[in-house]
């Protein structure tokens, strides 16, 4: 069950980098053609954030691996306490995505800077939080934890979720990712490709 569980783990982490430097990718096309992005898909990948990390993974995250590893040992204490710290401020960097995004749509002069600046803050912080939870606290995790700790953070992880988080959130989420795939024009996902004229900002 280790294995499943550091896998399930492993792949909701891929997917939220590869959505990450999917947004990376469309504001930074953004400022290379002078065009303006399609906001809906923009709108989407921001709702993705917010709902499947803040609401679904950190929490899963908190409430079972890291709850586990402390019971199981106090050497991991202050890396799941930095962790923690991470978590919260995430929190606020996807706020302040959404606020920089409402700008940028808003069309104010600097909105493009600005939501440019969230993004690559944001990135940079959940980038570096996912490195840090794989290359610190699994391998810990794997040294202490037992193989009935990790068939409770297997099951906690599936698709079929748990009873103390909302199954229902774990579905809107793959259909959101589902909708931002086909809205992404490619590389990101398989929507059309804009149009630079019609896009192109005066």
């Amino acid at each position: 069950m280790l294995n499943s569980a550091l896998s399930i783990i492993q792949d909701e982490h891929r997917s939220l980098a590869a959505l990450v430097h999917g947004l990376r990718y469309l504001v930074r096309e953004s400022r290379t053609k002078n065009t303006r992005p399609n906001f809906r898909v923009l709108w989407a990948m921001t709702s993705y954030l917010e709902e499947f990390p803040e609401k679904l993974h950190h929490p899963k995250e908190s409430t079972y691996l890291f709850t586990r590893l402390q019971q199981r040992t106090h050497v991991a204490d202050k890396v799941v306490a930095e962790l923690e710290r991470q978590h919260a401020a995430g929190s606020q960097h996807i706020r302040d995505l959404e606020l920089a995004l409402g700008h940028f749509e808003a069309g104010m002069p600097d909105g493009l800077e600005k939501f440019s600046a969230a993004v690559e803050k944001f990135a940079d912080e959940i980038l570096k939080h996912m490195a840090f939870e794989e290359s610190i606290l699994i391998p810990m995790a794997r040294k202490y934890l037992t193989a009935e700790d990790w068939v409770e953070i297997g099951a906690a992880f599936s698709e079929n979720g748990d009873p103390r988080f909302d199954v229902e959130s774990d579905q809107e989420c793959r259909d959101l990712f589902s909708r931002i795939v086909n809205l992404a024009p490619p590389p990101i996902g398989v929507g059309p490709a804009q149009d630079p004229a019609r896009n192109r900002e005066s």
